[in-house]
């Protein structure tokens, strides 16, 4: 895989330094450019989109929540911010993590992880023929490997804090993975799969049964649908009822 190219955006110019040094030392990523003005960097973005944005969040003039709205589409962000009030929100932007100033490089790290694993993902389901857009498989890194697996064979996805965890057909463990539940919203195909819950992802096709309650029975497991998802869930049961 190519270097993920980067960009930094604070108005802090220690910070800004800081963030840029841990990129240069860091092998797969690529520092492409920073800024102290968030107006002139999203200028910058339109004309020449980049892979990876770090965004502080609270910036004079433009911040950094209005600006991850406007970002390109392609462009992923990772917060970095000393306010951790802002931590929830940052999770509704196309964000991969959220960094609690002051950054030391061990977290730095971790959330740069969590972004190549993002990217080989994206990356590796970009082949599909026209006349079958469903992607069939998915990488996963695991325990240091890249794993291939079906996704036909995903039951549902937990999330837990920096983690997620993919419960499969057959397999009494999960698969461990560092990615956030918005990520593996992208990845996996809309039309199969569905958000109920905060922590949980379902595969539409695995459902067992649903109780009055809006419980789910999904493989051996019961999830809950909670209050934020049960419109969109109840649309999907109207749209298949006979």
């Amino acid at each position: 895989m190519e270097p993920i190219r980067c960009m930094v955006i604070d108005d802090e110019p220690l910070a800004v330094q800081m963030v840029k040094n841990f990129i240069m030392r860091t092998s797969f990523l690529e520092f492409v450019a920073s800024y102290t003005d968030a107006v002139e960097a999203l200028e910058a973005l339109k004309a020449s989109p980049v892979d990876l944005l770090f965004l502080d969040i609270h910036m004079p003039d433009l911040d950094g929540m209005s600006l991850a709205k406007m970002v390109p589409s392609q462009t992923r962000i990772i917060f970095t911010t000393a306010f951790k009030e802002y931590a929830f929100d940052s999770y509704g932007v196309n964000a991969l993590d959220f960094l609690l100033k002051p950054i030391n490089y061990a977290r730095f790290i971790a959330a740069a992880e969590k972004a190549r694993q993002w990217f080989e993902l994206m990356s590796s389901t970009k082949e599909e023929t026209a006349e079958d857009t469903r992607r069939n498989t998915i990488f996963l890194r695991v325990d240091g490997e890249l794993k291939q697996i079906s996704i036909d064979r995903i039951l549902y996805v937990s999330g837990m804090k920096n983690y997620v965890m993919f419960y499969l057909e057959g397999e009494k463990r999960p698969l461990v993975t560092h990615l956030t539940m918005k990520a593996v919203e992208d990845i996996l195909p809309p039309k199969d799969f569905m958000r109920v819950h905060r922590s949980y992802i379902v595969a539409l096709h695995k459902i067992k049964s649903i109780d009055r309650n809006n419980t789910i029975q999904i493989g051996d497991e019961f999830i809950h649908v909670s209050e934020g998802y049960q419109d969109a869930f109840n649309d999907y049961l109207k749209a298949n009822l006979p």
